[in-house]
């Protein structure tokens, strides 16, 4: 395994899955204050942590509940805003909001009814409890699945990450062919305003021709930009299918100056690039400046997957990622053992 910053450290097992037991498995976590906020599929506890203290003070108070969990990108991801606030991502029970999802051919419902519960970012106050879906506002919508967030801390703005759609040349094998889809959509990453429409199902984003297409369910044919020319472009972009799982801002001085203040993005990998091989599978960094992409990206730390880079065949696929008090960045990963890395700055 290399990495652009510095040494891994050899991987330990992440200890403490959920079990039967307790509230039950999720997939957010975010620490504020002297709270911790677990996110499972459907509510947000919190529990009063103090610094320096291993075990919580009592039982978690639920901040949300009843928030829309479908089979379909369940699980929510959470962050706590500079201004406080709970901002939750509910991806959306579909993969472009056909009639009948993911058949040949089906169009798109137009509206989307779907962004009325999901396909967004809903921001809640966490300091209030026994919360619904409907007392919370939707701060973004037009995102498939964001289940990257993070908070830039020079500008307060929150960052979302999206999962982009599948079956470009399965649905559509007039417009587009394997290769194609295998790069399309593009992975994106956005800084989100309030109010703001980021374009799902009607729009991706192409990052070879670097602009919005409409998607072929709302008369898209790969090259026609129409409704979508107004949609927001994105931060930064990447090749189609490689599952950002998580992100998080370096403020750091561990690592070399070039790496303040922006941001490292956690691949979990593909599963449908054929014809082309599999790829994601590592942490990329992007400088960030006032909000935007200062240069391009770059990989920071690969070969997490081994030899075999597929789903079933990788050893390691990164999926959370977060900062130490001492500047270390921790990599977690969901196969195998489910091991933790801590990469390090050279000496």
């Amino acid at each position: 395994m290399r990495s652009g910053g510095g040494r891994i450290d050899r991987p330990v097992p992440a200890y403490g899955r959920p079990g039967k037991r307790g509230i039950g498995g999720g997939n957010g976590i975010a620490f504020a204050g002297e709270y911790l906020y677990f996110a499972t599929n459907d509510a947000v506890v919190r529990w009063h942590w103090q610094v320096g203290q291993l075990t919580p003070n009592g039982a978690p108070d639920t901040v949300v509940s009843g928030l829309t969990n479908r089979r379909e990108h369940a699980a929510k991801s959470i962050v706590i805003g500079a201004d406080g606030q709970l901002y939750v991502n509910i991806g959306a029970p579909s993969n472009s909001c056909q009639v009948q999802d993911r058949a040949p051919e089906s169009p798109g419902q137009d509206p989307c009814p779907i962004l009325d519960f999901a396909g967004g970012i809903w921001r809640f106050d966490p300091r209030r409890g026994g919360q619904t879906q409907s007392d919370g506002q939707r701060y973004a919508t037009g995102l498939r699945n964001a289940v990257a967030l993070a908070v830039d801390p020079g500008t307060g703005s929150v960052f979302a990450a999206q999962h982009g759609r599948d079956q470009l040349a399965a649905n559509w094998p007039k417009l587009y062919n394997d290769a194609q889809s295998a790069e399309l959509p593009a992975e994106v990453v956005f800084k989100l305003e309030a109010g703001g429409d980021y374009g799902w199902p009607y729009c991706y984003y192409d990052w070879r021709r670097r602009q919005n297409v409409m998607q072929p369910e709302y008369g898209g044919d790969g090259k026609t930009m129409g409704r979508c020319e107004s949609a927001p472009r994105p931060v930064v972009a990447f090749p189609g299918h490689w599952a950002p799982d998580g992100m998080t801002f370096y403020t750091s001085r561990q690592f070399p100056l070039k790496y303040r203040g922006g941001v490292f993005i956690a691949f979990h990998g593909s599963w449908n690039r054929a014809p082309l091989p599999q790829a994601g599978y590592k942490v990329m960094f992007v400088p960030i400046a006032r909000g935007a992409a200062s240069g391009p990206s770059e990989v920071f730390a690969d070969g997490f997957a081994g030899a075999v880079v597929s789903p079933l065949g990788a050893k390691n696929r990164p999926t959370g990622l977060t900062v130490g008090p001492d500047g270390s960045l921790y990599v977690s990963s969901d196969q195998g053992e489910g091991a933790v890395f801590r990469i390090v700055s050279q000496p």
